[in-house]
């Protein structure tokens, strides 16, 4: 067989030989940094405390590559309470003169642009900074204390929410490094403006010993920001939430989440509670959330919940919990699965045409702007949005989108009857 053939410097795929040499060179940026939460000065070295970026597409672009390194490690290390921080950059080896026209990627300035200075640059500092961290308490007014029991610890551990705000000493800074993490884990972040005065800060920490002493870690927040709403209200918007990877899976996101409601809830001049562009995992957690608190209303008793939706329910859960319409909508459908018999045919044939009538909404909608377009359009240019249409697609997509809700409501149920 005749060798591969190699011209003019070209490898297979069309890489010349510097191309080939200079893609060694390229670093994945998630698995570059490291991020550590640090109690203790052995910490730095256990690889078992390290975790990872799900995103750096806003600091590194969207291929979130580094280039120019081998063996390239963003280090970004954070003391467990205030978040005092360590930054450094490790590598193997870096690019050099030799390739011709090709520099470096700067790490880390494009990493000094999220992190606020007065960050360490040497593990000497900032295990300094550790011993100190004794003195670290959390900031503003105490919501809620839960406990929440360790299996590897084999106890119980103890955790508090606090309400803060940019008049608590030391809170700006704290917020500056809090904030960082955004970047990380949530795909669409930004920082916000905390000189508007609108906005509240919910934090989660876990209390833990040290050495006979009582320290706290930083475990998640919620940023909400109070929108007016004439004349008399407010409409407060969950803007962000984060619960840190370490922490994630143990039910913190539900504890702050019903906390948060609950103390907007004893508010009057509250209208109702929203969220900003919800992703579905939190859509997820605020049907658990809601629905929890919903289920004790009287207007959501099972024999109420069988006769449908109603406008008493939507009082009851907006005067009550300062939950919208469309929110206790779906918190009606999730509750009166839990009251349908579905292995009966007529319970479970009325579920499904009470949801579906919901669902169908929008393809009522699309139909409403076709008869509008007939009366407007050339024949030609109707056949073609019509051509758009297909009956028998969308039965199939709202049989589809059924099938899928009612999965969704059954995970929620399942986490209701273990909580």
């Amino acid at each position: 067989m005749a060798p591969l053939l190699r011209v003019s410097g070209l490898w297979p795929h069309g890489l010349t030989t510097t191309e080939k040499k200079l893609a060694e060179y390229k670093c994945n940026t998630n698995e570059a940094i490291q991020l550590k939460l640090v109690r203790f000065p052995e910490d730095l070295e256990d690889e078992n405390t390290t975790f990872n970026p799900e995103y750096s597409h806003q600091v590194f672009g969207d291929d979130e590559v580094a280039f120019g390194y081998k063996g390239l490690k963003i280090l970004l290390y954070y003391i467990a309470g205030n978040l005092s921080t360590l930054f450094r950059i490790e590598y193997t080896s870096r690019v050099t003169e030799k390739f011709d026209c090709v520099e470096a990627d700067d790490v880390e300035s494009k990493i000094r642009e999220i992190i606020p200075p007065g960050f360490c640059t040497n593990s000497d500092d900032f295990v300094s900074l550790l011993e100190k961290e004794v003195n670290f308490k959390p900031f503003g007014m105490l919501l809620h204390t839960y406990s929440i029991h360790n299996e590897e610890a084999g106890e119980d551990i103890t955790y508090q929410i606090y309400k803060a705000d940019m008049t608590c000493p030391g809170f700006r800074e704290y917020h500056e490094r809090l904030q960082t993490f955004l970047m990380w884990f949530i795909e669409t972040a930004s920082f916000i403006d905390v000189d508007d005065e609108r906005w509240n800060y919910f934090l989660v920490f876990e209390k833990y010993n040290k050495d006979g002493a009582t320290l706290f870690a930083t475990v998640g927040y919620m940023t909400v920001y109070n929108y007016y709403v004439y004349p008399d209200k407010t409409r407060p918007r969950v803007s962000q939430m984060l619960i840190l990877p370490p922490f994630q899976g143990e039910g913190h996101g539900a504890q702050l989440l019903e906390t948060v409601h609950r103390y907007y809830m004893s508010s009057p001049t509250v209208l109702d509670i929203t969220a900003e562009d919800p992703s579905e995992n939190y859509v997820k957690l605020r049907d658990f959330v809601l629905v929890k608190l919903c289920q004790d209303l009287v207007c959501f008793s099972p024999v109420k919940l069988m006769q449908g939706f109603s406008q008493e329910m939507v009082t009851e859960a907006q005067q009550k919990l300062k939950i919208n319409k469309q929110h206790t909508r779906r918190v009606y459908e999730i509750l009166r699965l839990r009251a349908t018999n579905m292995g009966d045919a007529e319970q479970s044939r009325s579920y499904r045409l009470d949801v579906k009538r919901r669902l169908i909404g929008p393809y009522k909608k699309k139909q409403r702007e076709l008869a509008k377009m007939r009366r407007c359009l050339r024949p030609e240019e109707m056949t073609n949005q019509l051509n758009q249409i297909d009956l028998n697609l969308q039965r199939e997509q709202l049989e589809e989108s059924f099938q899928q809700l009612v999965s969704d409501y059954r995970r929620v149920l399942e986490r209701l009857a273990q909580a």
